[in-house]
């Protein structure tokens, strides 16, 4: 889990370390990475478009309670964003204290509760492991303030989104808030993995085959639609497109498969001249920068890549960037992955998950400083 294949060891691929300053200094001690973590965190945060101020104290409407097989279920009511009100699920196992807990994302909250394709019900096998869960939901993408008149690129918008739920977990009596993690799966691994690596309040994160990196080798490693990170305002004179877009297995619903706002695409698939990708997806691919920028502002907080069809071994050459910034800081096995054949999760991926986020946010299993 924590280290990587033979074959990767000691490759970094073609990805830029991260402990070199824009200017090319390296970074040579912790004191300069938080000066250079500083310098990602800005650069990327100019890029995606500055956040509104985080919901510090949301309020919180319960509508229904109910008794389920080893938790009580919350069906509650809160802003993701401002103006943007959401219904998700909170279950809350029996127990004494202040308990880790975990945000969930996916396109609906229902899924990760049980109420759709098996394996994704994160939330309820959590809350059946004794943390804390909150399982939300938004498709097609969020649009901040508006689909009309986005101020931020969809999956930052989804990362603001995802620190405000946040401060709904850690709110609560029985939540430990330095103990509070975020998973989630495709579409949800994409929003769990821009959220933990934006918000550092989140301890660690979990993410199922999302496509950690830009690569254009996958069509369904798509950060170019508008619903990520192609967003582009539509000019006036132009129409919409009604083409429907492709994703794996079935996590898509219908809903997603229609252009998001913005500017649309001639259809779905990796960008070409002739169908090129709008906003801000050109413009990060020509300056070189690839999301392992994004991986590094997480050390030493500890992630798991639940690698599937997307995400297959050869993923530790960026990631091991992220382990050369750990190791810099006295970290070691704070960066981890598993690896199955399928992109859809699995009983064997969903234990090693636990396995994961009970190592780390579970008090008697906290790991020691440098381990």
């Amino acid at each position: 889990m924590f280290a990587p294949p033979p074959r990767f060891v000691g490759d970094d691929g073609d990805y830029r370390s991260p402990l070199l300053f824009n200017d090319g200094r390296p970074v040579k001690t912790p004191a300069e990475w938080t000066k250079r973590r500083q310098e990602i965190l800005q650069d990327w945060r100019r890029l995606l478009g500055p956040w509104p101020p985080v919901i510090e104290r949301p309020r919180v409407e319960t509508l229904r309670t109910t008794q389920q097989d080893g938790y009580v279920q919350h069906t509650i009511r809160f802003d993701l964003a401002p103006g943007h009100t959401t219904e998700g699920y909170l279950l809350i196992p029996p127990g004494e204290g202040r308990r880790p807990a975990a945000l969930v994302v996916f396109y609906e909250p229902e899924t990760a509760i049980g109420e759709g394709t098996p394996h994704r019900d994160f939330a309820r096998q959590l809350a059946r492991r004794g943390f804390v869960t909150l399982s939300v939901g938004k498709q097609p993408s969020l649009y901040y303030p508006s689909r009309d008149d986005a101020q931020l690129q969809p999956l930052s918008a989804l990362a603001y989104g995802a620190a405000n739920a946040y401060h709904v977990l850690a709110s609560r009596l029985e939540v430990d808030a330095d103990r509070v993690a975020v998973v989630g799966h495709s579409y949800g691994g994409k929003w769990a993995m821009f959220a933990a690596c934006l918000y550092e309040k989140f301890a660690c994160g979990v993410w199922s085959d999302p496509g950690i990196v830009f690569d254009e080798s996958f069509s369904d490693v798509n950060y170019w639609e508008p619903w990520y990170l192609g967003y582009e305002p539509t000019p006036p004179s132009a129409e919409s497109s009604d083409e429907s877009a492709d994703d794996l297995d079935d996590d898509v619903p219908p809903s997603h498969r229609r252009w998001g706002a913005g500017r649309a695409r001639a259809a779905s698939g990796v960008p070409t001249p002739e169908n090129p990708a709008f906003g801000l997806y050109p413009k990060l691919m020509r300056q070189g920068r690839n999301l392992h920028e994004l991986h590094a502002l997480m050390a030493p907080r500890p992630f798991l890549v639940s690698g599937g069809a997307v995400d297959p071994p050869r993923r530790w050459q960026a990631l091991n960037r992220s382990v050369a910034v750990n190791r810099l800081l006295g970290h070691e096995n704070r960066v981890a992955m598993t690896n199955r054949e399928s992109h859809a999760p699995d009983d064997t991926s969903n234990a090693q998950i636990a396995a994961f986020l009970e190592r780390f946010l579970r008090p008697e299993a906290e790991p020691q400083t440098g381990r």
